[in-house]
């Protein structure tokens, strides 16, 4: 390397910001470099990254490097020594400073941003297999920022002057382009006689990402290992920053052999930055695609897996309007109920053995699967892991049934008011409307206390009654306006039924009686 050519170690450079416990004493800065993160890690409350998807692709780096530096990346002698090996190692209340560091020095310049032969979780060939003077550019780059001909929401950017992100700004945006980038056009890029110029979509593209926390950044860390499979070995189960040859972008896959691979070796994009003279800036960025072909995500331990109606399983994905209450039976049951038969993520079933009071952070990002980003998801419970069915089996499945309830009056309501404005308008059919959007404003953050209320006290025996209630009361708050015409309160009446089942149709060889009404059986009012 070039004695003045920019560098920007990750080990080094400050450029992850915590948010240290109180009991740590000074210095406490507001970021720092991966060295100091894994050896103050018991003295960090949490990181502070304010990018969902940044973080979330953070952590599974994290997870993957403390797998290293404790040795949990094997577990030859089967999941139970594992385990045990893992509580050995939260008994010490921190990481071991040696193995820290020799990790630092092993690994050192494949963590460097700007390494003319390996920058970290980039390609070097970019600068020659793309077109120099068609780069993406740092508009591009930065994932909040519009770029093209694309609206612009909170600033004003010029590609053709643009404002130069930070080194640290930037390195976040990298990581949210590797996980969570989309499908579709991209920069050419030449590879022997192709010229390609799209790309697949990032492996959490659309997805939301459940992580154990802790009192500690250590305890994070700790629960949030997933347990390798017993022929799992270090040795083949590599990260990128591990191996010394560059893939083959249209060659075989990156084969998945353990943990490892699976946290840091799904990306479908290729980037290289480009600094500026002093390496605290990047000027330029080439985005391109990364392979030909789909790799699977298929075992992600931090995502919820359900079953689509043609039988195909998939990620449950980042909904900004969905509070996360409504996914904690999901977290805590072996077979939460559902006809997509979800099934929780795995690292929970071994997060518990770190502490029974372990929060859940979810991660997201509401997109499409290609240039359409809605809205980040960052949502966190209260200490809930020892409310798992591992530790807590009596009570768990009455989380299941409180959700279910909530959940049911939720969509009454919504049927409710739906049809309610369909009558009143004389629509030509019932859909989402200005009383459901309203309602549901209404509903669901008063839920999600109820929820919360009732959960804490373990009170669930009159739940029904109360989100019955709760429907009731906003159901009538939304349609009150119109109750002042006939027209309106038949229309209201008329659907209010709604709320408790609705109709059911007579059946043809026992017709209901003249003059009665029955009531939907699919949930209980109890």
């Amino acid at each position: 390397m070039p004695p003045d050519a920019p560098t920007y170690n990750l080990f080094d450079e400050p450029w992850i910001p915590v948010r240290w416990t109180t009991s740590t004493q000074a210095p406490r800065p507001e970021a720092v470099g991966l060295r100091e993160l894994l050896l103050r890690s018991h003295e960090i409350s949490h990181i502070a990254i304010a990018l969902p998807p940044a973080l979330s692709a953070l952590y599974r780096i994290l997870y993957a490097v403390t797998a290293r530096v404790t040795a949990l990346d094997e577990a030859a002698s089967g999941l139970a020594d594992w385990r045990t090996r893992r509580v050995q190692l939260l008994d010490r209340e921190r990481l071991d400073a040696g193995a820290v560091d020799n990790f630092a020095q092993d690994h050192h310049g494949r963590f460097d941003l700007f390494d003319p032969q390996h920058p970290f979780l980039q390609d070097p060939r970019l600068a020659h297999q793309c077109d120099p003077e068609n780069t993406a550019g740092v508009n591009k780059l930065i994932t909040t920022r519009p770029s093209g001909n694309n609206h612009a929401w909170f600033r004003h950017v010029s590609d053709t002057a643009p404002d130069l992100p930070t080194t640290d700004q930037a390195v976040l945006h990298l990581l949210v382009w590797l996980y969570y980038g989309p499908s579709g056009r991209c920069s050419s890029r030449t590879v022997g006689a192709e010229k390609i110029a799209n790309s697949l979509a990032g492996p959490l593209r659309s997805t939301l990402s459940y992580h154990p926390e802790g009192a500690s950044l250590f305890e994070s860390l700790l629960a949030g290992l997933p347990a390798p499979e017993s022929t799992v070995r270090r040795g083949n189960d590599l990260c990128p920053w591990e191996r010394d040859e560059l893939p083959d972008p249209t060659g075989a896959l990156p084969e998945l052999t353990g943990p490892c691979t699976g946290l840091t070796a799904r990306s479908q994009h290729a980037l290289l930055l480009v600094p500026d003279a002093t390496g605290r800036h990047v000027k330029d960025a080439f985005i391109t695609w990364a392979y030909r072909e789909k790799i699977s995500r298929t075992g992600d331990p931090y995502l919820i897996w359900q079953t689509s109606k043609e039988g195909n399983s998939y990620p449950r994905p980042a909904d900004s309007g969905r509070a996360l209450w409504r996914d904690l039976d999901a977290l805590l049951l072996k077979k939460p109920s559902g006809t997509a038969q979800p099934q929780r993520p795995t690292v929970f079933s071994t997060a518990f053995d770190i502490s029974d009071d372990l929060r859940v952070r979810a991660l997201g990002f509401e997109q499409d699967g290609q240039a359409k980003d809605v809205q980040f998801v960052d949502a966190s419970t209260p200490p809930v892991l020892g409310l798992s069915e591992d530790r807590n089996p009596r009570l768990a499945p009455q989380i299941g049934n409180l959700r279910i309830v909530g959940e049911t009056y939720g969509a009454r309501l919504n049927r409710a008011v739906k049809k309610a404005w369909a009558l009143y308008t004389d629509a030509p059919k019932i859909e989402d409307c200005t009383w459901s959007l309203d309602a549901g404003a209404r509903y669901w953050p008063a839920a999600e206390a109820e929820f919360w209320h009732r959960l804490e006290n373990q009170d669930f025996a009159t739940a029904a009654a109360a989100f019955r209630q709760l429907a009731e009361q906003v159901y009538d708050t939304v349609t009150r306006k119109a109750l002042g015409t006939l027209r309106g309160a038949k229309a209201c009446s008329q659907a209010r039924g709604e709320l408790y089942g609705g109709a059911v149709k007579a059946a043809a060889k026992t017709p209901a009686k003249a003059g009665t009404t029955r009531r939907s059986s699919t949930t209980e009012d109890t």
